[in-house]
C-alpha cells in the first residue's frame, strides 16, 4: 500500500504537492488561530503551570481559565479542520481510485458538513468514553470507527450512524493492522518534529510535511480500497 501510493504520488506530481501544501497552510493558518483565541492560549499555559504544582488534571480545571466566546469559536474552528481533514481525504480517495482530482475537493466536506461534524463529534465522545477504561480501549475505539468518514464520502446519504456501524464492521479483526499502517510513519513524524524544533517555521514547514501529509492519507486511503474489497470478495 505505501509503494503504491508513493508511485501514484509520482503520477500526479507536481499537482499533488500544491494541492497539499494548500491544504496544509489552511490547516495551519485555521490552528494557529485557535489556540491564539482570546483565553485559549492563557488558559492552557495556566492549566500546565497548576498541573505542574501537583493538581488533580481534570477538565474542570482546564475549562476554567477559558473565556466562553474563545472557547466557543475555538470548538468551531476544530469543527472546520475536522471538515477540510474530510476533504482532504477525498481528494486523496479520487487519486488512489485512479480519478481526477482538483482544488476544490479538499473542500468537499462543506457539502455535508453536519454528517461530517456529527461523525466527528460521536467518535470523539466513543473514544473518550473508552478511554476511562484504559489507554488501549480508547486506542481500538478510534480505529474502530476511523473508516466512517470514507463511508461517508462513498455514499453521503447514508446517516451518521449507519457510517459509524459500518466502521465498526469493516475494522472487525482489523484494527491492529491499520495501527502498524499508521506506526510505520512514526519515523517520518519524528524527523519532522525534529527538523520543527531545529529550524526556524518558514524554512521547517515545507520540508518533511509536503511529502508526508500526501503520503500518510494515500495510504491510509489504499488501506480503506483494501477492506472494502476484501468485504465484496
Amino acid at each position: 500500500m505505501k509503494a503504491s501510493s508513493r508511485k501514484l504520488i509520482a503520477e500526479n506530481a507536481p499537482k499533488i504537492f500544491f494541492i497539499s501544501i494548500l491544504y496544509i497552510f489552511t490547516a495551519t493558518v485555521i490552528s494557529e488561530f485557535q489556540w491564539r483565541l482570546p483565553g485559549t492560549s492563557v488558559a492552557i499555559d495556566r492549566f500546565l503551570e497548576r498541573v505542574s504544582e501537583g493538581e488533580m488534571v481534570s477538565f474542570s480545571l482546564l475549562y476554567s481559565n477559558f473565556r466562553p466566546s474563545g472557547a466557543a469559536l475555538a470548538v468551531v474552528l476544530r469543527f472546520m479542520l475536522s471538515v477540510l481533514n474530510a476533504g482532504y481525504m477525498s481528494y486523496c480517495l479520487k487519486i488512489n481510485r485512479g480519478q481526477s482530482g482538483d482544488y476544490k475537493d479538499i473542500f468537499d466536506g462543506f457539502l455535508f458538513f453536519f454528517k461530517v461534524l456529527l461523525i466527528s463529534v460521536v467518535s470523539a465522545i466513543l473514544v473518550i468514553l473508552w478511554s476511562l477504561l484504559l489507554v488501549i480501549p480508547g486506542i481500538s475505539a478510534y480505529y474502530r470507527y476511523s473508516q466512517a468518514i470514507y463511508i461517508l464520502l462513498d455514499d453521503p446519504e447514508k446517516s451518521v450512524l449507519q457510517c459509524i456501524r459500518e466502521s465498526k464492521r469493516l475494522m472487525a479483526g482489523k484494527k491492529l493492522d491499520l495501527f502498524l499502517v499508521d506506526l510505520s510513519f512514526a519515523g517520518w513524524y519524528f524527523t519532522h518534529l525534529v527538523v520543527l524544533w531545529l529550524l526556524p517555521l518558514p524554512v521547517s514547514f515545507p520540508v518533511i510535511q509536503i511529502w508526508l501529509t500526501p503520503y500518510h492519507t494515500m495510504t491510509r486511503a489504499a488501506y480503506y480500497n483494501k477492506l472494502i474489497k476484501e468485504l465484496v470478495i
